[in-house]
């Protein structure tokens, strides 16, 4: 069991059957009373994102995740297929479970799995990957008095802003919290 006080960003807390990942922590102490603890939570099996409110001295169960690393091989439209780096065995996830960071996987890219009682729960991608871009707008310099941008598609359909000079043909950097563009490579 775990104290609600030592929850902080990014852990994991089993409550009513339910497994979450603490996404916002927040500690508020009134004049008079106790503290109350407000966190924002993601239910890691359903993916619904929800506030809960403790009072100090309540306690949560801690869990531990299990986290391996994959290599991300290909898609069939429906699942996602992996292979474990250190077994060889080769996980397959519903496309859904991703949602949009589907569009920032390549063949071969090595991210990792999550999971808990060998139930697959969550992944981590990596903070930055490499695109090409194969669609860009055309775009002219001008009168601009800050840096222009214009929005460019790379290979797995992701599309970003960059600056006005990255071409068709040019690799990106793109930081896959944000989906903003870091630099060419």
């Amino acid at each position: 069991m775990k104290d609600v006080n030592q929850l902080r960003n990014n852990t994991n807390f089993t409550l009513d059957g339910e497994l979450y990942k603490v996404l916002n922590y927040h500690h508020n102490k009134t004049g008079r009373g106790g503290a109350t603890i407000r966190v924002q939570v993601r239910n890691l099996r359903t993916g619904t994102i929800r506030e809960m409110t403790f009072n100090s001295g309540d306690r949560v169960e801690d869990i531990h995740i299990e986290t391996r690393e994959v290599e991300y091989l290909f898609t069939d439209g429906e699942f996602l297929t992996f292979m474990d780096t250190e077994t060889y065995e080769q996980p397959q996830l519903r496309q859904d479970l991703f949602g949009d960071d589907f569009l920032y996987l390549t063949e071969n890219m090595q991210l990792k799995l999550l999971s808990y009682e060998s139930e697959i729960i969550d992944y981590e991608l990596p903070p930055n990957v490499d695109h090409e871009v194969t669609d860009a707008e055309m775009a002219v310099a001008g009168n601009t008095a800050t840096g222009a941008t214009k929005k460019v598609t790379t290979e797995t359909g992701l599309q970003v802003q960059v600056p006005l000079f990255v071409e068709v043909g040019n690799k990106i950097r793109v930081d896959t919290r944000d989906g903003s563009y870091v630099t060419r490579v």
